[in-house]
């Protein structure tokens, strides 16, 4: 056998035992007279000694030609060390070792295997398999495979089977772009790999199933900002015969348990909070609400000053910042450059001080008066001390700008904690978003939403006021899971294709499987699927979820370690029967 123990389980319980390990060279110290040898598996790191009284000449002389990363089996006797280290599990004893095979060579790897490691983010994903060996890396992964455990337990005891769904199917128009696989038996057609098992899913609840998850990849074809992978992980489920609020109590009841078990926080019922009072309070559809700096509209107090930015804007909107009002000029020239940056768009950001000692002066003294910027300071309910941000504009893209304002204060203020949590339902989405440019609506979450019972007649009269039969549960200020109950009656579902500009053949081209299933007794139902890979993350204390994946994309979508994606040789395109026809 190539071990008796791992490298994390020995101790002082196993004195004078002889004992077979297995691993990698993480550090050698070599005194001439004595070498130090600290051996890494997953489980842990046990230091092997080697020492001139006790070792013999050729046993010595082969521990000095060990370099990092040598993959090594040694077997000897645990002894007590001298110098104990209280950091690690085994720190209080060591191996004098008594035989040693190298297993295989290692060239001298690009960075440091250490928690600390000298190697950048792209040479790491370049080396993604020397990457995992450091602790940081593999507790993640270890953690996330802990944390599918869980879910696979709480929802096997709800009653819900786990069902696998094709990955390979039809390209739907369900809102990123499809990645698209070119069939070789079906010439000039090609398969998707899908955003989402929605359909799928829905198909299960016809077939009655009832209660249905899966912990499945999915993949979109999308531009990767902040922090997104082509491909990704949900936890997909769905449920027969509810309603919303039984849907949402099943999986907030998930989420608690999760929370009590990794986190040791427990909570009570989760806060619910409408989509329009989201975006009127924070600015998003996903608000962090583990911090304050609420949103204040301003047009009445703000307007016929003379002051043309405000007094030609359609909203004027601040949020008040605690205790900064000793920011230097240089600090806020910084937040208004920071505004100012494509990413954002601002075109400027004003700014009102609460001063300690009870002036209120501003960036904008010209046009307004002391006691015009006590009113605004009493809107917020502002004390000295306290440092007010204003933006004026479009209403929709200032909430917007105001909102990223917010997050990067709350940021840079050390109020976003990763060990605080703040779970939040947001209800009564929009079912439907009026795009000027197509000059049609689109699905705020996609085509199979069913709007509120109350408000099936504005399909007819005012669709843009319809509110979506949805929810979605936000962490930390982050979407980690959204739903909804869908439509299963045929006629409506026909409607909804109407309303989103699909011809009847376009309908049946697209969705005629579905539409055929709703005729053979469709049960009502409905949904969630929560974004694995956050939520393993925000779990964890983090936001970056390529951490958390074992092979992740970089920025551009591209496995650096693996080179993909990358180009085919001509014959497999003949065989496909694809050309390309690449622009210059």
């Amino acid at each position: 056998m190539f071990r008796s123990h791992t490298n994390g389980e020995l101790s002082l319980k196993n004195l004078n035992e002889e004992v077979t390990l297995s691993g990698w060279v993480q550090t050698i110290r070599d005194k001439g007279f004595m070498i130090w040898i600290d051996l890494r598996d997953r489980y842990g790191i046990t230091q092997l000694v080697f020492d001139q009284d006790r070792s013999t000449a050729e046993l010595m002389e082969n521990a000095k030609k060990l370099g990092r990363e040598f993959v090594i089996q040694v077997s000897g006797k645990v002894i007590e060390r001298v110098s104990k280290n209280p950091n690690i599990p085994t720190g209080e004893i060591e191996i004098l070792v008594e035989k040693l095979t190298v297993l295989n060579e290692s060239q001298l790897p690009p960075f440091t295997i250490e928690d600390e490691t000298d190697g950048g983010e792209e040479l790491r994903m370049k080396y993604r398999y020397l990457d995992i060996r450091r602790a940081p890396v593999r507790d993640k992964l270890i953690f996330r495979h802990k944390m599918a455990q869980k879910v696979r337990n709480y929802l096997s005891d709800e009653g819900f089977i786990e069902v696998e769904t094709p990955v390979l199917i039809k390209s739907t128009p369900e809102g990123a772009r499809d990645f698209v696989v070119p069939s070789r038996m079906n010439p000039g057609q090609f398969y998707a790999l899908p955003q989402s098992p929605q359909t799928f899913k829905q198909l299960l609840m016809v077939g009655g199933m009832d209660r249905y998850f899966q912990i499945v990849k999915c993949f979109r074809d999308e531009d990767l900002r902040a922090d997104r992978q082509p491909e990704f992980t949900q936890i997909d489920c769905e449920m027969a015969f509810v309603e919303q609020e039984d849907i949402m109590n099943v999986f907030e009841g998930m989420t608690k348990v999760l929370l009590k078990d990794i986190t040791g926080n427990e909570f009570g019922d989760f806060p619910r909070m409408t989509f329009a009072d989201a975006m009127q309070k924070y600015g998003n559809d996903k608000p962090d609400i583990r911090f304050g700096m609420e949103f204040h509209e301003l047009n009445d107090l703000t307007k016929g000053k003379d002051f043309k930015i405000f007094d030609e804007a359609e909203l004027v909107v601040g949020i008040n910042v605690e205790g900064i009002a000793d920011y230097t000029r240089k600090q806020i020239d910084e937040l208004v450059d920071w505004v100012k940056r494509p990413q954002i768009g601002a075109t400027g950001l004003v700014w009102i001080k609460f001063q300690n000692d009870g002036v209120v002066t501003s960036s904008v003294n010209k046009f307004y008066s002391e006691e015009d910027l006590k009113k605004i300071t009493e809107e917020f309910g502002a004390k000295a001390g306290d440092l007010i941000f204003v933006m004026s504009g479009n209403a929709d893209k200032v909430r917007t700008q105001l909102s990223a304002l917010r997050m990067e204060l709350g940021n840079r203020l050390g109020l976003r904690k990763g060990n605080e949590f703040a779970p939040l339902w947001v209800v009564d989405f929009p079912l439907l978003e009026f795009d000027e440019e197509s000059g049609r609506y689109h699905a705020m979450h996609h085509p199979f939403t069913s709007p509120k019972t109350e408000d099936f007649h504005l399909l007819e009269t005012d669709p843009g006021k319809a509110r979506a039969n949805a929810y979605d549960l936000v962490l930390n200020g982050n979407e980690i899971g959204g739903g909804s109950i869908r439509i299963f009656d045929k006629d409506l579902q026909s409607r909804m294709f109407d309303l989103l500009g699909f011809s009847k053949e376009e309908a049946e081209a697209q969705f005629g499987f579905l539409m055929n299933a709703f005729k053979y007794g469709a049960p009502p139902h409905g949904g969630l699927a929560f974004g694995f890979d956050r939520l393993v993350a925000i779990l964890d204390g983090n936001e970056v979820i390529r951490d958390y994946i074992a092979f992740p994309k970089n920025n551009s979508g591209r496995d650096v370690m693996i080179d993909a994606p990358a180009s085919i040789a001509d014959e497999q395109l003949d065989e496909l029967e694809l050309k390309l026809n690449l622009k210059a």
